[in-house]
């Protein structure tokens, strides 16, 4: 499982700056990166200069580094199958698709479905902000993917970033009181959309909310996710700093620090003083009210845009960039801001075998599963299929496998490319 770190703040005070060059430095140290950004202006394309998609695109000039726009819409038509024909159908009322069918209810039925009409109103049926729903669930497919070394989350502006962190919260109650409906108009559903289509919208409703509860012991678990607030030295962005961090602290998210970015630099000037004064009492209420480390980053006298000045901004924030080990870590990388990195993946080669480490912090045993198919070994995390690459075709019923202090352990044995027996 990757390592999450998140950037966020207010509009306009360089998140996907800090984000861009955050994410150059960690591929220039040799670790495989993805740069993902739930920003719809496309700004994190504009500041690395590649056209970015809603697929891992490699990033020219950076080799290991991935750049990603979640594109949640995209993912609304293949999402929950045949949710939304019956949300529509029930979208004046929450039994307005039942029609006249509704004296094929018992009275204990009708008794329970009226106390759900009086407990929900019926656009509570359709779930405000569903698309950031989607796109937190698409995050944590690539969080789980552990072939990625860290991955590098700009935020949208704070406001979107907050919805989007409630939203576990909103679709556990929403999905639980859909799901209440289906339980008690299991007959005329099936009757209405069939009953495998019935059934198969249950199971994903079912999946989704279990995927939404292992979204929030990633999101509060340190050892996976940390949280970087970003603003700028002026009334505003620290008022909203301030707020979006009492926020963030209640949802339980580790935040680790702060980054106050375009300070007025030191010049002998009467005007560029007295902004360069101002600013720094900004700074000194954040440093004295954030139990957390602060530091800045004065203006540059140009954009900060391309690899060549990312790459100058990333130097300045974190040091030189140096190799780091094969092995998993952790380690503690920057100077003004820090992190703690674990690498997704480490191979170590046996005496007939192939031993593979794969780091998954925060997972339950139960969470983890282990299949092959024509000799690929495939790790499951939450019903999630990864391919885990190996020197040779597999069978899962000979790996032994060991999940210890968040590590996965698999011994895989190696065998010859046409060896027989591996298709299962």
């Amino acid at each position: 499982m990757a390592r999450l770190l998140l950037f966020g703040g207010k509009g306009g005070v360089g998140k996907t700056t800090t984000s861009a060059s955050t994410a150059v430095w960690l591929a220039d140290s040799g670790l495989k990166v993805l740069l993902v950004s739930s920003d719809p202006a496309h700004s994190t394309s504009d500041s690395l200069g590649v056209e970015l998609s809603s697929e891992p695109t490699p990033v020219e000039g950076v080799p290991g580094l991935f750049g990603l726009e979640l594109n949640p819409e995209a993912k609304l038509s293949t999402f929950m199958p045949k949710l939304g024909e019956s949300l529509s159908g029930m979208s004046t009322s929450p039994f307005a698709a039942l029609g006249g069918l509704g004296g094929m209810f018992d009275q204990s039925a009708k008794d329970e479905m009226a106390s759900i009409k009086e407990e929900v109103d019926s656009s509570e049926l359709v779930l405000p902000g569903l698309d950031e729903a989607i796109a937190f669930d698409e995050l944590l497919k690539h969080v789980e993917n552990p072939s990625w070394d860290v991955i590098v989350f700009d935020t949208a502006p704070t406001g979107h970033t907050l919805r989007f962190l409630s939203l576990p919260e909103l679709i556990e109650a929403w999905s639980g009181r859909l799901l209440r409906m289906m339980r008690v108009s299991g007959g005329i559903r099936s009757m209405l959309f069939g009953r495998k289509q019935s059934d198969a919208m249950k199971e994903e409703l079912e999946r989704f909310r279990r995927r939404v509860l292992h979204v929030r012991r990633v999101l509060s678990d340190p050892s996976t996710t940390s949280f970087t607030l970003v603003t700028i030295p002026e009334r505003m962005g620290v008022n909203e700093t301030l707020r979006a961090n009492a926020s963030l602290q209640e949802y339980g998210l580790p935040v680790t620090g702060c980054l106050v970015n375009r300070v007025t630099p030191e010049l002998d000037h009467p005007f560029l003083k007295r902004r360069r004064s101002e600013e720094m009492g900004h700074i000194d209420e954040l440093d004295s009210t954030l139990e957390m480390p602060v530091t800045t980053m004065e203006l540059f006298d140009t954009e900060v845009q391309g690899l060549e000045r990312l790459r100058t901004y990333g130097n300045l924030l974190y040091g030189t960039p140096e190799t780091l080990s094969d092995e998993l870590g952790p380690y503690d990388v920057g100077n003004r801001l820090t992190h703690s990195i674990h690498r997704g993946t480490y191979v170590e080669q046996g005496d007939g075998i192939e031993i593979i480490h794969l780091h998954f912090p925060g997972l339950q045993r139960e969470d983890l599963s282990l299949r092959s198919e024509e000799g690929v070994l495939y790790v499951g995390v939450n019903g999630r299929e990864h391919a885990i690459p190996t020197s040779s075709p597999t069978k899962s019923a000979q790996v032994k496998a060991k999940l210890e202090d968040d590590v996965l352990r698999l011994e895989v044995p190696i065998y010859d490319e046409d060896s027989a027996g591996l298709k299962g």
